[in-house]
């Protein structure tokens, strides 16, 4: 079978891409990218031309066309079942993947709020209901599997949970949040790893802007 092809949008904007992107390259798991960007609307005619959901991202892997972040992730993790994309002690998989889910499904007060933007200026706004219950949740989480784990990231090494929770550092950042010591420590760490490095100065040298929607 053909080697894994990863379907992604702008770097700037594109959480959901970033999620399975970093996930992959920190795994050290070869695949290859192509960028299709976004329209001013934040969708392209094209995403319907490679995705089942007219959306990104999306794997391709030969014929086969796997679309969400964590179920790119997941058959990533079963492709390379070596390469630590999941805690391999299965009680701290399992938490793994349940913290995954909830991002998955929930926080929608914050992403809605605060849409990823890693060239935003780092300034504050006023935030709606329920953004403060959010993240609060959100460090609470980061808060306690690092107490288990010992860090620096949520299970000792980087995981896809991390990945899964990567757009969140980026929108406490530059959303200029007030954090607590244990949370800025964890947010230094995902900001210099190699690979959230190498999306972040790609993304700084896109030229595209799209209104502040969620992407």
């Amino acid at each position: 079978m053909d080697g894994l092809v990863l379907y992604i949008a702008n770097k700037n904007y594109s959480s959901w891409s970033f999620r399975p992107w970093i996930a992959l390259k920190a795994a050290s798991i070869p695949f290859e990218e192509v960028l299709i960007p976004f329209n001013d609307d934040a969708s392209n005619p094209k995403f319907h031309e490679i995705s089942p959901t007219g959306k990104v991202p999306v794997l391709h892997h030969g014929s086969l066309r796997v679309w969400e972040s964590l179920a790119i992730i997941e058959y990533a993790a079963d492709l390379y079942p070596d390469a630590g994309l999941w805690p391999f002690d299965p009680a701290d998989k399992a938490m793994a993947r349940s913290i995954s889910m909830e991002m998955l499904s929930g926080f929608r007060a914050l992403r809605s709020a605060c849409p990823m933007n890693i060239r935003r200026e780092k300034k504050a706004i006023d935030l709606p209901d329920g953004v403060a219950q959010d993240v609060a949740r959100i460090t609470t989480i980061w808060k306690t599997m690092r107490q288990r784990s010992g860090g620096p990231f949520l299970f000792g090494a980087f995981s896809a949970a991390d990945a899964m929770y990567a757009p969140i550092v980026n929108r406490l950042d530059v959303y200029d949040f007030s954090v607590d010591e244990d949370t800025a420590a964890y947010m230094a760490a995902m900001k210099n790893h190699p690979a959230w490095q190498e999306w972040e100065t790609a993304a700084r040298a896109e030229s595209w802007i799209v209104p502040a929607d969620e992407a």
